[in-house]
């Protein structure tokens, strides 16, 4: 035993255990918010309960059981509870998902088993997927269409058809809106700035104020056709309207320019909830958010979360290369070059607020109004780089993961033999050309670690991005069909920040708590998928480049 503990093999044993079940908690923990969030688009059984309280009032309720506990009864009777049995040690009482927000007070509402009369699946009862108001469950039993109720034999034939055509329309307002009316309107905003330019030039002759005029009216009487074009849109989508008789037995009309589909989910077979699943994941991943952040999708934040970290990186990674090449090929090893390394390993560690509060005084309020100053003083007093925006973000991002490309880059290129540099030099070429050809592709792998590492860091981290510019919700993308198309003093939406809005800001605690697990997983995914792209690149360098080892 004392030979086998002095060979060092327990230390290997020990250690791969640690290694493995370290894995194998990351993956549990991927698994589990992978779970909990993608298990909230799988269409659920809507179920109507009979219920009758303590006071004997009967009561009809739709909906879709969200969660289940089990209660002790001792709980229940302090709290006021009244039973006409003794139920037991515990109560099992369920958390219903109601919607029908226009007649409850609450999305959400908890059912003791106990109350619980009867609980059926009837066939015919519907989910109504709106773009406000969040969900309406019902019984849909007939279609207005152009103000004329209609009797029709198939209802839901002709409610998905009506559906479809009132979104086709909605879709194509949004798009003019988002398209050629706002087209117009960032064109009028310049014309606007290009006016007060002149005349803090003292340069707006008569010449130039009618050519203005005559091209803000040209664009104003374009203005006017798309909308009467936009309105003619949403006048037509609003035109039908679906009768559904909800839980009260009522029933209720509901517009169609509001409805963005219907699932009949006591229907739907195995293979008909997973279609409705994929559709339900694709429209997560591709659609804009609505109702504060809790429904509706996150395509902004995934836009923005890659378009901030790509930025990020282009900015990081010549800075932090050269500063390496600097620190490791020309500067004289002293104690300036060592209390320089010793800066570059502390600033690793500074709180990444602080680079927040550093980046926002200095980039945004320093350099930024400088530059609206010097270059946009038509614009002033509304800030145009003055404030917080995408490029400042990626700039105090680059600030914050520079030491991690610095040290990594530093160590690729003391692995490289000084042998080959000097057979580089004694085969007459100049330093400059050793390090452009021979040393920075050997070390080009090590870059990648480094860059890899810098993009794990900046693509998860949301307390500096609060101050330099990422909001709850943004207007427009950074990229746009407006000169110079990438906007980049323009605000943003990020991933890590729209969970904390979700999951600590969200007015519907109870609806937001699934986006919460779903967005995670999704800010997981991004980054691995940003990682092994880099590591993919990394490895074809490594390989393309191995040859100069030997």
């Amino acid at each position: 035993m004392g030979k086998w503990f002095k060979s060092g093999s327990p230390w290997i044993w020990m250690t791969g255990g640690a290694v493995s079940i370290s894995l194998i908690a990351v993956l549990g923990l991927l698994l589990l918010i992978a779970w909990r969030g993608l298990s909230y688009f799988w269409p659920a059984e809507i179920y109507q309960w009979e219920l009758v309280d303590q006071q004997g009032v009967r009561s009809t309720l739709i909906g879709e059981i969200y969660d289940t506990e089990a209660v002790p009864t001792e709980r229940l009777l302090s709290a006021g509870h009244q039973f006409k049995q003794h139920p037991g040690e515990t109560v099992t009482r369920y958390l219903i998902k109601t919607g029908n927000r226009e007649f409850v007070n609450l999305d959400f509402r908890w059912v003791l088993a106990t109350d619980i009369v009867s609980r059926t699946a009837p066939y015919d009862v519907a989910k109504l997927e709106r773009s406000k108001n969040g969900d309406f469950y019902g019984y849909p039993i007939a279609i207005i269409e152009d103000g004329k109720r209609l009797a029709l034999d198939d209802v839901e034939a002709s409610f998905e058809a009506h559906i479809e055509r009132a979104v086709a329309l909605s879709d194509q307002a949004v798009s003019l809106q988002k398209g050629d009316i706002g087209s117009i309107n960032y064109q009028l905003e310049n014309l606007r700035l290009k006016q007060r330019g002149y005349e803090l030039d003292n340069a707006l002759t008569d010449s130039r104020k009618q050519a203005l005029a005559s091209e803000r009216e040209r664009l104003q009487n374009e203005y006017l056709e798309l909308e009467k074009t936009f309105f003619a849109l949403r006048q037509a989508a609003a035109r039908d309207a679906v009768v559904v008789r909800d839980m009260r037995g009522e029933e209720v009309v509901l517009k169609l320019d509001t409805i963005l589909g219907v699932t009949y989910s006591n229907r739907l077979g195995i293979v008909g909830k997973l279609v409705h699943w994929f559709k339900g994941v694709g429209n997560f991943v591709s659609a804009d958010p609505r109702e504060a952040n809790t429904e509706g999708g996150v395509f902004p934040a995934i836009f923005g979360t890659v378009f901030m970290v790509m930025l990020m990186a282009v900015i990081v990674t010549p800075f932090g290369v050269i500063a390496a090449v600097y620190l490791h090929e020309y500067a004289k090893k002293g104690p300036i070059t060592k209390m320089i390394r010793i800066a570059v390993i502390n600033l690793a560690g500074v709180p990444s607020i602080v680079y927040g509060v550093f980046g926002l005084g200095f980039f945004v309020y320093m350099l930024g109004g400088s530059l609206d100053q010097l270059f946009y003083p038509e614009a002033l007093p509304s800030p145009t780089f003055g404030s917080p925006g995408v490029i400042w973000a990626a700039l105090t991002l680059a600030i914050l993961t520079l030491p991690v490309v610095i040290v990594s880059t530093e160590e690729g290129l003391s692995r490289i033999p000084s042998a080959v540099r000097q057979g580089s030099l004694a085969l007459g070429a100049t330093k400059a050309e050793t390090l452009w050809r021979i040393v920075l592709p050997m070390a080009s792998p090590a870059i990648m670690t480094g860059l890899i590492l810098a993009v794990a860091r900046a693509a998860g981290e949301v307390a500096p991005l609060m101050l330099v510019g990422v909001v709850k919700l943004a207007p427009t993308l950074p990229i746009d069909m407006n000169f110079p198309f990438v906007h980049l003093e323009r605000k943003f939406m990020h991933l890590g920040f729209h969970i904390y809005d979700v999951g600590f800001q969200s007015p519907n605690v109870e609806a937001a708590r699934p986006l919460v697990y779903a967005t995670s997983f999704l800010l997981v995914s991004v980054i691995v998928s940003l990682n092994l792209t880099a590591i993919a690149v990394r490895n074809h360098l490594r390989e393309k480049y191995r040859s100069l080892e030997h």
